[in-house]
């Protein structure tokens, strides 16, 4: 399946073989869970949320340094 994941503007794709959780792809992309939200459409989605389909996902960056 292809993932396409949208980062601050700038747009990923993984080529994943099996269903994968959001957590888990988001570890592919070496970005850390807890700094990010998962928009998928118009919803936010949980990270334990499982991928088994072609799809484009959303991050919005959630926290910042201090």
């Amino acid at each position: 399946m292809l993932v396409g994941v949208l980062n601050q503007g700038q747009r990923d794709e993984l080529v994943i073989d099996k269903p994968t959780s959001v957590i888990e792809i988001l570890e592919m992309l070496n970005i850390a869970p807890s700094t990010v939200l998962v928009i998928h459409g118009d919803n936010v989605i949980p990270q334990n949320a499982v991928i088994s389909g072609d799809t484009e996902l959303e991050l919005i960056i959630v926290s910042s340094g201090g």
